[in-house]
């Protein structure tokens, strides 16, 4: 498989973004379909992808049933995805039984396969969140900062091979816990104002960011990479991408619109039969 570039991933996820939540698949949907689940800290997705890797369905829910790459809700999670799975069903004319997923980099993988199998499907593939989107890009030379909910996960890529990652127990959670400090509000009012204020908290919120960014100077140290590829919600905060280029003058900085679907579709695609995902 060629290295894809950024074209064909942001047509994907201005694709997603806009079938989220949608009661009907899209139109142009072609057969065979893959399902890909990503149990994240603010929120679960499941996303439907083609051969192509085009979304056709994308069903997202915002929830608190993990915490720091753990499922402390293990009954909510399950919930949610069995929900997920009713309304796919309703859209489709059929129940998916087989999806792929992924974990934190660092933490037990079973936990995600746990949840999914409790829900009633069979997992085709998991692997760690930074390293399905390094996988599903085919990057040679990059690190991949996946910034979720509760951890910031990092890959190190050669080649298309994925030789070193890493996970931090900072991420968008930590940013909400810094917001409701600083505006002294509860936490859950914190977590709507992050996600509608945008540039009016960035001040407030930047330090976070800047630990972040830390964290990935670390991870990199002494590393051949020529790209940083961000990926995850957290990251669509306005000021990410100029804090992240002003600390890493000598890459290139990758910030796709729509960054909070890029690990569900790497998740998706990377559940594609290797033959397919070869033929494409």
């Amino acid at each position: 498989m060629e290295q894809r570039n950024q074209a064909w991933l942001a047509s994907r996820l201005e694709r997603a973004a806009e079938r989220c939540n949608q009661p009907r698949p899209a139109d142009n949907q072609d057969a065979p379909l893959w399902l890909g689940i990503d149990l994240g800290t603010c929120d679960v997705v499941s996303m439907v992808v083609n051969a192509a890797g085009e979304p056709v369905a994308v069903c997202l829910d915002w929830a608190d049933v993990v915490r720091d790459g753990v499922v402390w809700d293990f009954f909510g999670a399950v919930t949610i995805v069995r929900r997920h799975l009713d309304a796919l069903a309703l859209q489709f004319g059929f129940r998916f039984d087989v999806a792929a997923t992924s974990f934190p980099p660092g933490t037990d993988p079973r936990i995600s396969v746990n949840v999914l199998e409790a829900a009633g499907l069979t997992v085709s593939r998991v692997l760690d969140e930074p390293s399905a989107v390094a996988d599903m890009m085919a990057l040679d030379k990059a690190a991949v900062v996946d910034i979720g909910g509760g951890t910031t996960g990092i890959a190190i890529v050669q080649q298309g091979d994925i030789v070193r990652s890493g996970d931090e127990a900072t991420g968008g959670h930590h940013i909400s816990l810094t917001l409701a400090g600083n505006q002294r509000i509860p936490l859950e009012e914190a977590e709507q104002m992050k996600r509608e204020r945008g540039e009016s908290i960035w001040p407030a919120i930047r330090p976070v960011y800047e630990k972040m960014a830390d964290i990935v100077e670390e991870h990199i140290a002494g590393e051949p990479v020529n790209e940083l590829w961000l990926a995850g919600g957290s990251c669509m905060q306005p000021g990410v991408k100029p804090l992240f280029q002003a600390r890493f003058p000598h890459l290139e900085v990758i910030l796709p619109q729509h960054a909070i679907f890029m690990t569900p579709l790497a998740i998706a695609v990377c559940g594609i039969e290797p033959e397919v995902r070869r033929a494409g």
